[in-house]
């Protein structure tokens, strides 16, 4: 639990520091830490190709946000949740209680509406790796998200930011030829395992100049 703990903590601190050491070239920068539930799928038994579902479990991360023009901005984030599956157990009818870590890195775009505005809708899209940990093992997959919210500022740098989020990881893929014509290619059938995770989040937004 500590290991884990101290592994988040310096996530965020590296993430911190990046920011600060775009600091020069952007005119301001947004610094987000979160906390929420998360609920979904995280994995595939590998004996029964069914998912794992979680329930609900807390996840909390940090975001850093950099401004362009028009609204738009480049997003960084890492998030981290600790979930507990019942794995069913082979060959025999019994089952194991497994602890994974989930770890999502990603960046991507958030674009704002009503810049102008204290509460400022927005949308964002993100690209990355989610990391599941289990004790000494560990297993990193792609993963896309997609959501919105809203920031509400109280200050000119002093905000609160309301988010919900999808997340798909693709666990693994694998093709199967149907037919094939000579000059004219193949038709596979591509299968993939998708793990689907909601979240929905709320922290504090703060812009330093």
């Amino acid at each position: 639990m500590a290991g884990g703990r101290l592994r988040v903590w310096v996530a965020i601190a590296i993430v911190i520091v990046c920011a600060g050491a775009d600091r020069a070239a952007a005119q301001n920068f947004e610094i987000a830490p979160f906390g929420g539930i998360r609920f979904g799928h995280v994995f595939f038994d590998p004996h029964t190709g069914y998912p794992l579902e979680t329930g609900a479990a807390p996840a909390f991360g940090v975001s850093v946000d950099v401004p362009l023009s028009g609204g738009m901005q480049v997003e960084a984030a890492f998030s981290h949740q600790n979930v507990h599956v019942t794995v069913p157990g082979q060959p025999f009818p019994t089952t194991a209680r497994v602890r994974i870590d989930v770890d999502h890195w990603q960046a991507g775009g958030l674009q704002e509406f009503g810049v102008w505005n204290r509460a400022r809708p927005f949308l964002t899209g993100v690209l990355g790796l989610t990391r599941y940990g289990t004790g000494a093992e560990n297993a990193f997959r792609f993963t896309a998200g997609a959501g919105g919210g809203t920031k509400l500022y109280v200050t000119d740098r002093l905000g609160v930011r309301l988010e919900g989020k999808v997340f798909a990881t693709f666990l693994d893929a694998d093709g199967t030829t149907l037919a094939c014509s000579s000059g004219r290619g193949c038709v596979v059938a591509l299968h993939v395992d998708v793990a689907w995770q909601a979240e929905f989040t709320a922290g504090l937004v703060l812009r330093l100049h």
